[in-house]
């Protein structure tokens, strides 16, 4: 059973876990103030060209989200976030746990839209509601999909003109930043928000997040705001190692390149097959729809996650890719999927959605 449940299935770059053996008997300080944790800092900053944003290094994806937006906010202060986003399907409520709403309103291809925002922005203007202050935005989407710089451009105009902050959860960024139809660079985003983070959890890294501050008004108590939610790391030399080791040599790039591969040639073989998808991804991110006889026989050789219902005999499945996906593999699902049309016999071009 091959999985493409996700781009975490695999351990580590061998180069990753390489380098963690060669430094393993050697004394560090902790807490993030070990010579590989400032590193790694140095190396990002210098391929954002921003000297001055503040990098954190984090464990996971759920736990940055909510350590940055609860120090970020006051707690009259809510958050805008798509229907799909992240921190409104997938965390168990974490940010409001800490007492933030997360208010939703409709994205386009999983993508929010300053159309989309203002009704919200306007409607909530007095002592008698929370006050929306952060946009939140995942780049890629929950559905795969990337924002382009001038999309990015118009959402932070809006939040300028607004007193919005505009946050990026960045857990698949590399994906986004490799995509073939992507025009932004990790310079130009740096500049257009005031905070998002470097997933390293789904681009290789054994686990791991690094935050970057870019809003001077962001950055004051931030390490406290993390000691309280239990996001420091006595041993912060193991996050410290896997990012210089991401950003040495195109690392990151070059494996999110490849992830971007295997999606691509996934979809092409897909849709040469005649079917359709949720929405167009070019990132690691892929969406077919099948028909629910292939998708009970596709499950019963590969591993992925049923993601949406399109009628009572179609549903959209999600297929992930890896830096560390088999092209064997990928070819495998394609033929498995060329077998079970030829097995089922259904010509009826209807059940092609």
């Amino acid at each position: 059973m091959y999985s493409f449940k996700n781009d975490y299935s695999e351990g580590a770059h061998p180069a990753i876990l390489q380098k963690l053996m060669e430094t393993n008997m050697l004394q560090e300080e902790g807490y993030g103030y070990d010579s590989f944790t400032e590193r790694a800092v140095r190396l990002i900053r210098e391929q954002m060209n921003k000297p001055d944003a503040d990098v954190h290094l984090l464990m996971g994806g759920t736990q940055t989200n909510l350590t940055a937006i609860s120090a970020f906010l006051k707690p009259w202060e809510a958050v805008i976030a798509a229907e799909t986003g992240h921190i409104f399907v997938n965390e168990a409520g974490a940010i409001e746990a800490t007492g933030h709403k997360v208010i939703t309103v409709p994205g386009t291809e999983g993508k929010l839209t300053c159309d989309a925002i203002h009704p919200v922005v306007a409607q909530l203007t007095d002592e008698h509601t929370v006050e929306p202050k952060l946009i939140y935005i995942s780049n890629p989407t929950e559905i795969g999909t990337i924002y382009s710089k001038q999309e990015l451009k118009s959402l932070r105009d809006y939040c300028t003109e607004h007193g919005l902050y505009l946050y990026v959860d960045g857990a698949r960024l590399a994906s986004a930043l490799s995509a073939k139809d992507n025009d932004v660079t990790i310079s130009e985003l740096a500049s257009m928000v005031d905070a998002f983070y470097i997933g390293g959890t789904k681009s290789g890294a054994m686990f791991g997040e690094a935050l970057v501050i870019c809003h001077k008004d962001l950055k004051q108590g931030f390490r406290m705001n993390m000691k309280q939610k239990g996001a420091m790391l006595a041993k912060s030399r193991l996050l410290g190692i896997q990012f210089s080791e991401l950003f040495s040599n195109h690392l990151m790039y070059d494996l999110a390149e490849h992830a971007n591969a295997m999606a691509e040639r996934l979809q092409k073989g897909i849709e040469e097959q005649g079917f359709s998808f949720l929405a167009h991804s070019t990132t690691n991110q892929v969406f077919p729809i099948l028909p629910h006889a292939y998708i009970e026989k596709l499950q019963e050789q590969f591993l992925f996650y049923v993601w949406e219902k399109i009628d009572d005999t179609h549903s959209a499945v999600r297929l992930i890719t890896s830096w560390a996906t088999d092209v064997k593999q990928v070819d495998a699902f394609l033929e498995t999927l060329k077998a079970i049309r030829k097995e089922i016999n259904i010509t009826d071009s209807s059940v092609l959605v």
